[in-house]
């Protein structure tokens, strides 16, 4: 598999998106997922990512895109949302990308007020016509396990579920180590998803509370996890290292360092970087 990182460790941090790239492909990385909204990018930014990483020769692999909306019970609001995914799946096109990551949402009112099944079906109905359009253009869509308790996708249970319902062979999971967890999934659960697996994403946590920190600096048995992914036979689809809001930003750059060493110990421990 490919080693990977998600811009949004320097983005996160203010530094410039060149620098974030430099970095990316100085330090070690196969390849790079872009954090961005399409619809508040800048045309000459836009540009500027693709060409700096074609001359990086450092893939754009993801397209993360968090999408809430999509399960909105006011339908303006959810053809907004469907629409600016739309863009997402447009622009991993322009980008040469091999998916777009979608984070689907939650619960509203605590599951009390509106159906459960209601809120469910419309998020499984907006992903369908998401996959359709994704398929298109030879994309993937890859739905996001969640750790928290309203999410709708947030076990390997929902995940199976929502994939069936979609019932499109492009639409797949990724797999989050610290979400899996964060929610209690044994490892051994993941062979359930055998063929249906589109994206791992990989941090640490301290076992409670969301973290996006390096390897080895919570409690994630990693190994456990990550020899589950390698007979799943992803062959070169990427993982892609996970650094949300560093507590010291102005040490980013020692930051991802970290990330990426221990992270390329274990995938090397386990043979299972290309």
């Amino acid at each position: 598999m490919k080693l990977g990182l998600i811009n949004s460790a320097w983005v996160q941090a203010q530094q410039p998106t060149v620098f974030g790239l430099q970095k990316t492909k100085e330090i070690g990385f196969d390849s790079v997922d872009i954090f961005v909204d399409p619809l508040d990018l800048d045309v000459r930014e836009r540009r500027l990512i693709k060409d700096e990483c074609d001359r990086l020769s450092l893939p754009i692999v993801s397209l993360p895109c968090v999408a809430v909306g999509l399960i909105d019970f006011n339908s303006s609001v959810r053809a907004f949302h469907i629409q600016r995914a739309m863009a997402y799946l447009d622009l991993a096109y322009e980008y040469e990308a091999k998916n777009v990551l979608l984070v689907i949402g939650e619960y509203i009112w605590n599951r009390e007020v509106i159906a459960p099944q209601e809120q469910w079906q419309l998020g499984v109905n907006a992903v369908r016509a998401l996959g359709q359009r994704a398929g298109e253009l030879d994309l993937e869509i890859v739905l996001e396990l969640e750790p928290f308790p309203l999410s709708l996708v947030n076990t390997v249970d929902t995940m199976v579920r929502f994939l069936n319902e979609v019932e499109l062979s492009n639409v797949k999971a990724n797999l989050d180590i610290s979400h899996l967890v964060l929610s209690h999934v044994p490892a051994g659960e993941i062979r359930r998803l055998k063929g249906r697996v589109g994206h791992v994403h990989l941090s640490d946590c301290d076992g409670r509370v969301h973290g996006d920190l390096p390897p080895g600096r919570g409690v994630v048995p990693f190994e456990q996890y990550l020899r589950e992914i390698k007979d799943l036979a992803l062959g070169n689809r990427a993982i892609s290292i996970e650094l949300e809001y560093s507590p010291q930003p102005e040490k980013i750059v020692e930051w991802v360092e970290e990330a990426y060493r221990e992270t390329n110990k274990l995938l090397q421990k386990l043979a299972l970087r290309d």
